[in-house]
C-alpha cells in the first residue's frame, strides 16, 4: 500500500517524497510517507490523491487531520501515515531528523 501512496504523490507532482520505515521505533505506525506541496491548493490535491489511492487499495480512505492553510496535512491509514507539508513547515518540524533511526526505503526528489 505504501508504494501506491508514493505513486499517487508522484502523479500529483509532490516534491521530495520520502518513504520511511519506522517499525521498531514507532508503536503506532510501520511507515511514514513525507512529501512537500508548494501551495495550499497543491497540498489539498496531494491529500485527495492519497485518500483516493488508499481507497483503491481497499483500505479506508484515510483519516485526515490538518488543513492546507496550516501547512501540514496528515492522512492516517493505520500502519501507514502520510505527512504532507509546505516547504516551511517541513523544515520547521523536521520529521526526518526526529525519526532518524528509521530506514529510508525510498526517496523521490
Amino acid at each position: 500500500m505504501s508504494r501506491a501512496l508514493v505513486e499517487a504523490l508522484e502523479a500529483k507532482k509532490a516534491e521530495d517524497i520520502v518513504l520511511l520505515d519506522v517499525r521498531g521505533q514507532c508503536m503506532f505506525a510501520d511507515y511514514f510517507i513525507i512529501g512537500t506541496g508548494t501551495s495550499d491548493r497543491m497540498l489539498g490535491a496531494l491529500a485527495e490523491g492519497v485518500r483516493e489511492a488508499g481507497g483503491e487499495k481497499r483500505h479506508a480512505g484515510g483519516r485526515t487531520e490538518g488543513r492546507p492553510q496550516g501547512g501540514w496535512i496528515l492522512v492516517d491509514f493505520g500502519s501507514v501515515i502520510v505527512h504532507l507539508f509546505s516547504p516551511e513547515r517541513r523544515e520547521y518540524y523536521a520529521l526526518e531528523e526526529l525519526w532518524h533511526e528509521g530506514k529510508v526505503v525510498l526517496r523521490v526528489q
